[in-house]
């Protein structure tokens, strides 16, 4: 599977990450270096990792890339929580990325399950 751009979980991951870097640039400048760094570097982890298991050339390979992704969507989310919780994010926008973290988390979730399922 190497076109991962074909891939609707790569998409959307895609877009919550252009997303993030639009909400974190109103973040307050002192957490640059801190919280806004994590939560870019997170949201960014999640299409990257589902980009680099597709050009693994096995689905073994994807699968635990694609674990990675996950893995990041979750660390993504709770940052995003915190971020909320320290109003550095509005209820409006903080529920729109949510929403599209939780998807994204579904769909993982669901490929990696099929992708099991023909591994055996």
């Amino acid at each position: 599977m190497s076109d991962y751009k074909s891939l609707k979980v790569w998409e959307k991951a895609h877009q919550l990450t252009l997303n993030i870097y639009q909400v974190t640039s109103n973040f307050p400048k002192e957490e640059l270096y801190g919280l806004t760094s994590q939560i870019k570097r997170a949201a960014a982890s999640v299409p990257a990792n589902i980009a680099e298991g597709s050009g693994r050339g096995s689905n073994a390979e994807l699968i635990r890339f694609l674990r990675i992704a996950l893995g990041s969507a979750y660390e993504l989310e709770y940052h995003l929580l915190l971020a909320s919780d320290l109003t550095f994010i509005g209820e409006v926008d903080y529920q729109h990325v949510n929403d599209q973290i939780i998807e994204v988390k579904k769909m993982l979730t669901g490929l990696i399950q099929y992708l099991e399922t023909r591994r055996s």
